[in-house]
């Protein structure tokens, strides 16, 4: 693997949180390579350290110490400026909750990412439209949240994580608000995107189901990788949904 085929390379990470006199070592020492293109999926129990390596992989937080760059630029010492200008343009997230704006349509909802990107207002609506159209909503355009169902809602903000052309999608929890049809609906999207688009996924979950779809599984506890798991077959929701169809 060569050094342009890793979209993320972390090398030593810690990250130590002071809470009065006490230091709280949240990463004792992660290293990780994810090779663009990839489905990985983050495990570990609550306190295993995996919502500090999101917010970190997400550019919502920087190291104590140690090495991150990600799509080949070294992000680990800049300034929270400069973060937010890596997290708009190379990071799409996608929450369990959705963080969709209530009384804002779809199609508006997916356009906000690109208003700091500085194209025009028939550019930014293209491209929303686009977006919308590939995981399946351009007959919703101009529908708000409460107008959709909840994997309707995943959907559009699917939509808006990929509306900047991300090095990697960020997924925390993706399915945690939904029921299992939902839940396999949205997955199909995210692995079609990610075999046909060759968008990078990092999947941080605590649901051993979730964690099937992903090639590998990187498993954390108390701020150290125990174990990286290799998925054989991976899962493949769209086969799934097709059976149940049938």
């Amino acid at each position: 693997m060569s050094n342009k085929d890793i979209v993320i390379l972390i090398r030593d990470m810690h990250k130590i949180y002071k809470m009065g006199t006490n230091e709280v070592h949240a990463l004792r020492g992660v290293s990780l390579a994810v090779q663009r293109g990839e489905i990985i999926a983050i495990m570990g129990p609550s306190g295993s350290g995996k919502s500090t390596l999101m917010n970190i992989l997400g550019c919502l937080d920087q190291p104590t110490w140690g090495h991150y760059a990600l799509d080949g630029k070294d992000v680990s010492k800049m300034s929270d400026d400069s973060l937010a200008g890596v997290r708009n343009h190379k990071v799409g997230f996608v929450f369990q909750s959705f963080n969709l704006l209530p009384r804002t349509t779809a199609l508006d909802n997916v356009i906000l990412p690109l208003v700091y990107a500085g194209s025009s207002p028939r550019q930014r609506r293209q491209r929303a439209t686009a977006m919308l159209e590939s995981v399946g909503l351009g007959e919703r355009l101009d529908h708000t949240p409460n107008e959709l169902s909840g994997g309707q809602q995943q959907r559009v903000a699917i939509a808006r994580a990929l509306v900047n052309a991300p090095a990697i999608i960020l997924a925390d929890e993706p399915t945690g608000n939904l029921d299992s049809k939902s839940g396999q609906e949205v997955m199909a999207i995210l692995q079609r995107l990610n075999r046909e688009e060759g968008i990078t996924v990092v999947l941080v979950t605590h649901d051993p189901r979730i964690s099937h779809y992903a090639q590998r599984v990187i498993h954390l506890f108390d701020g150290k990788i125990t174990e990286e798991e290799i998925v054989a077959n991976p899962t493949q929701a769209d086969a799934i949904l097709a059976q149940e169809a049938a």
